[in-house]
């Protein structure tokens, strides 16, 4: 293994060195460094033309140069990196560096992780309700969603994301009930169609699923729950039991008690743990490395009860109440944001407006580290939502097709020959196979993402990796880009290494050594 790591390092750190040196060329060919004096009417224009050669550099021939920026990028080894400047700001790119990488980071992080769930999921179901009205529906809005552009995307979202979101919250007034109901018969009918069964259980699930439906946005706009949203500690139990059981489902079925049992106390400790945590936040000051703490015991604690019940496979177990714990780790963490919406909405900088349509933070923003995070939040809702949709998409047909063609296999039709139940031939046997395909689009798309939120960063003013890159391309700053271009080319590289390592963890007969 240790072999194959350098040599895939050597090999494309060949292929980076001879990537970065076209591009530098190209690009120093391309860019005009001279654009905002071509139309000044300075009497000392030439002096400015000479002054900025000398900042520069253009005097030395571009082979020259590329080689002198390849020695500052080389003393990152010893941690002395530069990448130069941006000669329009006079910022050192490293500093500039930093802040895109941590908010596109940021940017990608949720909408990639609820993408991925997502489309996984629904690609399965839509797998195995092959050819039902479910799997129409889901296939036509797979192609609706990969077919739309995104900037159109990120403007309907401007606009009634936010701008109309916004205007709802401060006056949530219906003048007709008729769109609730349809949103409600919709959710009964997707339900319907992802549960299946015969025709009396399609007909249990399609009202409960509407009533269920109907109720919550009920409670939701007679409660006030928009003005001052949060989880509580009903919220709490409610979701995290449903959450044990669902993940019990998922990954022993509901007959292994053992595991049901481990989760379920796992959801109750997360539940009598609510109120002491709530003293916690208000009287401890928090920061992120608090919640890492918090997510380590969390995990420990998870690992515990797991092992402590054991049953038939104890990682089994362990797994189970681990994703449990998670869950109800992230809720509570949420709750505890979302009860500072009050006092975030009430502040001058947010004028009761509290979804964000620009920027990745509110400037002059007053308050604590849950109020920032809750800042945060609301500036990435929409950004993200943008990248999720085109995402889904993608992720859902990729993860049908690939499910469509592993059920067809010899082995699961002897797998359902041997008796075993079909949530055992679908989550044991059939889902880690089809896994196999996303192994390769995940990690590249991620990167993709990291270094190409182009055009969604830009429409919502996001100081990420792909603005600094539009910006750079616009003020001619050579720099810039080639950090750029580089940090996006290393990542590719590690993109392509993760996704070799999970072929092997997906399917043992693969060997990297092979």
């Amino acid at each position: 293994m240790t072999r194959f790591i350098l040599r895939r390092l050597l090999s494309t750190a060949l292929v980076l060195l001879v990537v970065t040196f076209v591009l530098y060329l190209l690009l120093n060919v391309a860019l005009d460094f001279f654009w905002d004096l071509r139309s000044s009417t300075s009497p000392n224009i030439e002096s400015l033309y000479e002054s900025r050669r000398r900042l520069l550099d253009l005097d030395t021939p571009a082979i020259v140069r590329y080689f002198k920026w390849l020695a500052g990028v080389g003393g990152c080894v010893v941690g002395q990196c530069d990448f130069g400047i941006a000669w329009k700001s006079g910022q050192e790119v490293t500093s500039q560096l930093q802040g895109a990488i941590v908010n596109t980071v940021k940017l990608i992080t949720a909408s990639t992780i609820v993408a991925i769930v997502l489309g996984i999921a629904v690609g399965m179901v839509s797998a195995i309700r092959q050819y039902s009205g479910f799997d129409y529906f889901i296939t036509f809005v797979s192609f609706l969603l990969y077919s739309l552009p995104v900037f159109w995307v990120a403007v309907l979202l401007k606009q009634y994301g936010a701008i109309e979101i916004n205007n709802f919250i401060n006056d949530p007034t219906l003048s007709s009930w008729v769109p609730i109901i349809l949103v409600c018969i919709a959710m009964g009918l997707f339900w319907m169609g992802a549960l299946g069964g015969s025709g009396k259980r399609r007909l249990i699930t399609f009202l409960a699923a509407t009533v269920i439906t109907f109720a919550t946005i009920y409670y939701i706009l007679a409660s006030g729950w928009l003005q001052h949203p949060s989880i509580g500690i009903v919220g709490i139990v409610v979701i995290g039991l449903g959450a044990a059981v669902v993940m019990t489902f998922l990954s022993t079925g509901l007959k292994n008690k053992r595991v049901l049992y481990a989760s379920l106390t796992m959801a109750v400790i997360g539940a009598l743990l609510y109120m002491p945590l709530q003293y916690l936040f208000y009287y401890q000051e928090m920061n992120w490395l608090w919640m890492l703490g918090l997510l380590i015991v969390t995990i420990g604690v998870a690992v515990g009860v797991g092992l402590a019940f054991r049953g038939p496979d104890p990682w089994d177990t362990v797994r189970t109440t681990f994703f449990t714990g998670l869950i109800i780790a992230v809720l509570i963490f949420v709750d505890r944001v979302l009860q500072g919406w009050g006092d975030y909405s009430d502040q001058p900088a947010i004028n009761n407006r509290p979804i964000a349509t620009i920027g990745a933070s509110t400037p002059n923003l007053e308050g604590d580290f849950w109020i920032a995070n809750l800042d945060t939040f609301t500036h990435l809702l929409l950004p993200s939502i943008a990248l999720i949709l085109i995402s889904f998409a993608s992720y859902t047909r990729y993860t049908r097709g690939s499910m469509l063609e592993v059920m067809g296999q010899d082995y699961i039709r002897t797998a359902r020959a041997k008796g075993l139940n079909e949530r055992t031939v679908v989550m044991r046997h059939a889902l880690r196979n089809a896994l196999l395909p996303l192994a390769s689009i995940i990690p590249v798309d991620i990167i993709t993402m990291i270094g190409g939120a182009v055009i969604t960063e830009t429409i919502f003013g996001w100081n990420g990796m792909g603005k600094l890159f539009i910006d750079s391309m616009r003020q001619s700053e050579l720099d810039p880009i080639m950090a750029y271009i580089l940090i996006t080319g290393l990542l590719a590289i590690i993109a392509n290494l993760v996704a070799d390592f999970l072929y092997a963890v997906l399917d043992p007969r693969i060997r990297v050594n092979a």
